[in-house]
């Protein structure tokens, strides 16, 4: 599942926004076991278990877009929408924080 999110931050600015979302969606959902690891400057590995199952991806960030990449299991396919619109809201919420200087 691969989705891109536009921004006007710009790629630092956009990293920043990035990186506090991960940081406060670990600590929130931490019963999830959640992981980030950044592979190069912009582009992280992310993973998470529910249910019994492990969901694996990446986020990177691009000067205008910040794009992610999911693996996606079978039976978790017919969420794959409302996941994305959740997943988009909350990437939105950071970037309009970062917009407001409060990152």
């Amino acid at each position: 599942m691969k989705h891109s999110v536009s921004h006007d931050l710009g790629q630092e600015r956009a990293k920043q926004a990035a990186e506090a979302a991960i940081k406060s969606y670990g600590q929130k959902f931490a019963k999830y076991s959640p992981q980030t690891r950044w592979v190069t400057p912009n582009r992280a590995d992310i993973s998470f278990t529910v249910k019994g199952i492990s969901l694996s991806g990446s986020i990177e960030v691009q000067a205008k877009t910040i794009d992610l990449d999911m693996d996606v299991p079978f039976l978790l396919r017919p969420f794959k929408n409302q996941a994305l619109s959740v997943i988009e809201g909350e990437i939105r919420e950071w970037i309009d924080k970062a917009r407001a200087g409060q990152i």
